[in-house]
């Protein structure tokens, strides 16, 4: 058996969010567990040239809060990254001294980077024809522009990576982060997810997919319908959420308050298909978060699923659920509150964790709304509509999984 008895704790301090259900926590909190929906008509220049004419967008005016200088060098992905890991060091109430610098790193997941800047010098170079682009395209493009910005902010020494594992990137960059302060290699870290692939050529890859949701017709915020036998396909998001991470140890000293810790982290892939989900990988991730806590499956009472609403994703879930718990896959809670934020793709990860926090600290699960005609193949409880209470809710999981196969699981544990 391997000696862990050297390895840290890793809890969280901080969250932050720009998201489609709300740009602070409080705002996020009254959505999210209030089953109100971020989705509505797509509000884009182009949206009259799309087929898909919904979105779940954030309402997010780089101006707000920084000058014309720094948001002009920034991709959108960029400028929400560097909000939300501002706000996230408020939140947490950390003080970044000279000696904290090198012991504080950044770790960013996103799907596309900077695609509105691409797509911006695509357009110059091809439509307009124009022979010259803006200086800072590839800046502003590359997929580590968020992370580079976020450590220039904060001047962090630390180390510094960006994932890019399609709608698993943050998943995968939370988990990764915790590896390193379990590990002695940080003790704080900031870490998280940004997406910005509201674009014309963006959606209209999408919509060459055919994987996007139809508009419900009787209410557009209720087109995203996960585990429901009506369900059409997922409604793409934008936004960012960040969380900063710290040893227990760190946490302790300076007084932090703690949201929950990171008890477990799984990935794998399940090279089945580049689309197509596999319940056996599904099932690699979350088995691989539970033997890295050391909890028997029967402690997990709650799973923020990946829930997309395509019909394929949500019967594999169940399945994969049904595969790791067994019968207790019966007794403990599901939803996809992507019913109400849409797929934010490289950000779900991250946006879904600060979620499954929030729920570890208030007990009290978050619903999957629009849940009104079950799918048959989808048979567990999937907190339709409304949010419940528990008593107590001492362990949660959250998945992500991505096209092309990566899958990550994060298991949250309540310390208060």
């Amino acid at each position: 058996m391997t000696n862990t008895s050297h390895l840290k704790r890793v809890v969280i301090t901080g969250l932050s969010v720009v998201s489609p259900v709300g740009n602070s926590i409080a705002d996020l909190t009254e959505q999210v567990f209030g089953g109100i929906s971020g989705i509505k008509k797509l509000d884009l220049p182009f949206t009259d040239q799309l087929t898909c004419q919904i979105a779940a967008q954030a309402q997010f005016n780089p101006a707000d809060y920084f000058t014309k200088h720094t948001y002009s060098m920034l991709d959108r992905s960029s400028q929400m990254a560097l909000h939300t890991s501002i706000e996230a060091i408020k939140d947490a109430k950390l003080e970044i001294n000279e000696a904290l610098k090198s012991r504080m790193g950044v770790y960013v997941g996103t799907g596309m980077g900077g695609a509105q800047s691409l797509e911006d010098g695509y357009i110059r170079l091809y439509k307009d024809g124009s022979n010259r682009l803006k200086p800072f395209t590839v800046l502003m493009s590359m997929y580590n522009a968020a992370a580079s910005a976020i450590a220039l902010e904060h001047q962090l020494t630390g180390p510094n990576q960006t994932f890019s594992t399609a709608c698993s990137s943050s998943g995968v960059a939370i988990g990764e982060a915790s590896r390193l302060i379990r590990h002695g290699y940080a003790d704080v870290m900031l870490a998280g997810g940004t997406e910005a692939l509201l674009t014309f050529g963006s959606i209209k890859a999408w919509e060459a997919l055919r994987t996007l949701a139809e508009e419900d017709a009787d209410d557009i915020s209720a087109s995203c319908k996960p585990f429901s036998a009506n369900r059409t396909g997922l409604v793409l998001g934008e936004g960012a959420a960040m969380l900063v991470l710290e040893s227990y140890e760190h946490a302790v000293a300076r007084g932090a308050t703690i949201y929950a810790e990171i008890a477990g982290y799984g990935a794998a892939n399940d090279c089945l298909h580049i689309t197509q989900p596999s319940v056996d990988g599904q099932a690699g991730s979350m088995q691989a978060a539970l033997k890295d806590s050391g909890l028997a499956a029967d402690a997990i009472q709650y799973i923020n699923a990946h829930g997309t609403g395509t019909k394929l994703n949500d019967v594999t879930e169940t399945n994969a659920i049904k595969k790791v718990f067994g019968t207790h896959a019966y007794d403990l809670s599901v939803s996809s509150t992507k019913s109400m934020h849409g797929h934010l793709m490289g950000a779900a990860g991250a946006l879904e964790a600060v979620i499954t926090t929030l729920a570890v600290n208030s007990d009290t699960l978050p619903p999957t709304i629009n849940l009104v005609q079950p799918d048959p193949e989808c048979d567990l409880d999937y907190v339709p509509n409304v949010s419940k209470k528990l008593d107590r809710l001492e362990y949660a999981m959250s998945n992500s999984f991505a096209f092309g196969g990566t899958g990550a699981a994060l298991i949250l544990k309540k310390l208060n």
